[in-house]
């Protein structure tokens, strides 16, 4: 009966969870269909994620708080193997195999065990995401019959050693070296230094038997770049490590204690010449390089291309932690009550303030963005991983969505938990509820597959070429009159002109200027104003930087970093707020396209409001316009209150996902137990006298 209770309409449960509020109702015409909603958030794989989402509810997969790192360890290496047992993890590896080739339904499935433990996400993620799809994605197909038997079926747990203690980001300037010896036909890696040891490796302090490692590839002495070769660690009898290769314990960290991180340091071992994964660089017996990609610079980034689905599975993962943050804050705001705002007798719920709703309504519109969002960076990923559209260009409009949007999740996610917990006050620090705990666990989801900062840099560089390339070429009227349009661009927004004319479009009227700012094409004209805007003026700042000497050119582009990874963030909301836009074109029901029509309009208005400054201060609004956009994002917040719960059960996290006390409903028994104790005291005639009362009544007789 509970279930059927939930899914009522939004307005029948406001009215029901609601005796008091603060705020006129919202109408009542629209409601949320949240099965048709849960279904679009589902996206192309709902399947897949249904499946996994039954496996991540089960007992046997959830974190247990409170455990040891070394007992956290142990319980997560042996959740892998339930996942195994359970065919979870294979479908991404050939048919050949017993796998599936299905890339995007993969990372669908994978991303979905964050809410089951991150820690198991992740090491799920070193083994076979990481691990085993570098030997798949960078070896042939004699490598991967090989050794994917082995990964898959976890009789080699291993390692993806990448990341140095000297270089994380800077993946090309690793100092791991890997020289050919044409007299044995082996490969002779070395750590030549402490800050060249592979660090930070999941697998590699307790569990890895062996491990891709990528070092400097070097024959007859000219060094190659960076390529990945296949090494074995330890024994797999007594799993001490072998011979030159040593390592050590990164210990207790600030979240992901069930992974068992550590460094790994190589002297003068020989692996055979065939464990180079040799499907972009190979070397002969006698030592001879051949690529089929003749560019250095081409070939490392075709090579880490290849191992994308990382970054587009932290996007996945951070939203779907979003999303269970959400539903149990906002749940527990719906039952909770705190002070006698509108009534002497009823306590209001938490939810019908507004600072509340600003608080978890803004942040659940962005999540509803970035899913949607994610899922299109998942069909972009399972279109050139199956091969549907695998051209240069669909890589590297891979890899730019991918370092757009992770970002922009990741960073999200801790910010919506954080808030969450303190939305929820005392009780939202309990582990219990989960929102510390995710938090500390998602933490390192920022800087790892690509820092934060840097993949947004990337981003801008992206921007930049494009830029570039759009004037390269361009003949004397094509630039005549984009030099004029540059003119009349200053003319406008710098003297002032715009925010005239928008006063006196606006009449002194707060009601069309929320008209204005509320309507579809004026936002996107605005957020696209500000990328393209943005991207120009450091485009023709860093114009011909490529020609000064190295260290000036350095100089020059260092001076307008921050301006380049502003302009690379506001491309990244401005293809959420595209995705969010897109998605309200395959809603059917008319009241849940809506809500959500609100839902996003508030997250678009979020953003305007977020970088208001920018708009005033480059013309594109007026003081009036821009003093209304506030006062509009208030107007929607009261009308998507009475759906909030709605909103949140399409998410489609029961409380085997939640595992959070708060969202169980005991707050509301708690409530509607106090609320009757003093109902009935009150009817009995015999509650005592209130002392601020009796004051007041004697001083109206006094009076």
């Amino acid at each position: 009966m509970t279930e059927v209770v939930d899914r009522t309409s939004s307005s029948n449960r406001a009215a029901a969870g609601t005796a008091a509020t603060t705020q006129p109702a919202a109408p009542a015409a629209a409601t949320v269909d949240a099965a048709e909603l849960g279904e679009l958030l589902l996206g192309k794989w709902a399947h897949i994620r249904h499946t996994a989402r039954d496996l991540a509810g089960r007992p046997e997969v959830h974190k247990i708080e409170g455990l040891t790192h070394t007992e956290h360890r142990k319980r997560v290496f042996g959740q892998l193997k339930y996942l195994v047992e359970n065919n979870a993890v294979h479908r991404a590896f050939p048919a050949s195999l017993g796998g599936s080739d299905d890339h995007g339904g993969n990372i669908a499935g994978f991303e979905e065990l964050v809410t089951a433990d991150p820690s198991l996400q992740i090491k799920a993620g070193v083994q076979w995401g990481l691990f085993g799809s570098a030997v798949m994605h960078l070896g042939t197909e004699e490598h991967q019959n090989k050794w994917l038997p082995g990964i898959m079926s976890l009789e080699i747990p291993g390692c993806f050693a990448m990341t140095e203690t000297g270089h994380g980001s800077d993946v090309a300037s690793i100092a791991t070296t890997a020289t050919y010896d044409e007299a044995t036909q082996e490969f002779v890696i070395n750590t030549p230094f402490r800050a060249a040891w592979k660090d930070y490796i999941g697998n590699a302090a307790e569990d890895g038997l062996a491990a891709v490692v990528f070092a400097q590839l070097v024959t007859r002495n000219v060094s190659h770049g960076v390529h990945a070769f296949y090494v074995q660690l330890r024994d797999p009898d007594t799993k001490e490590f072998l011979p030159g290769i040593g390592g050590e314990d990164d210990g207790v960290k600030g979240g992901l204690n069930g992974i068992d991180n550590g460094r790994l340091h190589f002297t003068d071992v020989r692996v055979p010449r065939t464990n180079l994964l040799n499907r972009y660089g190979n070397v002969s017996p006698e030592g001879e390089y051949t690529s089929p990609i003749a560019s250095p610079g081409r070939r490392f980034f075709t090579m880490l291309g290849t191992l994308v689905q990382g970054r587009v599975s932290l996007d996945g993962a951070a939203v779907a932690a979003s999303k269970v943050a959400l539903t149990a804050a906002i749940r527990y705001a719906a039952e909770r009550r705190q002070f006698n705002a509108s009534s002497p007798t009823e306590e209001e719920v938490l939810l019908d303030y507004q600072r509340h709703q600003r608080r978890l309504f803004t942040r659940l519109a962005t999540t509803f963005a970035a899913s949607f969002a994610h899922e299109q960076l998942l069909e972009k990923f399972d279109d050139v991983f199956s091969g549907r559209h695998d051209t240069d260009a669909d890589r590297q409009d891979l890899e730019t969505l991918a370092a757009a949007l992770k970002p922009m999740s990741t960073w999200h996610a801790l910010d919506t938990l954080q808030e969450c917990r303190e939305a929820c006050g005392g009780v939202g620090f309990l582990i219990e509820n989960r929102f510390a705990s995710l938090r500390a666990d998602l933490d390192v989801y920022a800087t790892f597959e690509g820092d934060n900062t840097v993949l947004l840099q990337l981003v801008a560089k992206r921007l930049l070429a494009d830029y570039a390339k759009e004037f390269r070429n361009v003949g004397f009227g094509v630039l005549a009159r984009f030099v004029a349009a540059q003119a009349a661009d200053v003319a406008i927004n710098r003297t002032g002109l715009r925010q005239v004319a928008q006063f006196v479009a606006d009449t002194g009227s707060v009601q069309k200027a929320a008209l204005a700012l509320r309507d579809e094409e004026g936002q996107r004209t605005l957020l696209t104003d500000r990328v393209q805007s943005m991207v120009a003026e450091v485009g023709s700042a860093l114009k011909g930087a490529n020609k000064l000497p190295q260290h000036q050119g350095a100089a020059l582009f260092n001076q307008h970093q921050d301006d380049l990874i502003e302009a690379a963030q506001a491309h990244a909301e401005l293809l959420q707020w595209e995705a969010f836009t897109e998605a309200l074109g395959k809603v059917s029901d008319p009241g849940t396209l809506q809500v959500l029509t609100w839902l996003r309009d508030l997250f678009g208005l979020s953003l305007i409001e977020k970088h208001l400054s920018w708009y005033l201060m480059n013309g594109r609004l007026s003081m009036q316009r821009g003093r209304t956009v506030g006062a509009y994002i208030n107007r929607l917040l009261v009308k998507i209150r009475p759906h909030a719960l709605d909103l949140v059960d399409s998410f489609g996290y029961g409380p085997e996902h939640l595992r959070a006390a708060i969202a169980s409903g005991a707050e509301k028994e708690r409530q509607d137990e106090a609320r009757g104790y003093f109902r009935a005291q009150r009817a009995s005639g015999n509650a005592p006298a209130e002392e601020k009362s009796l004051l007041a009544l004697k001083g109206r007789k006094s009076s």
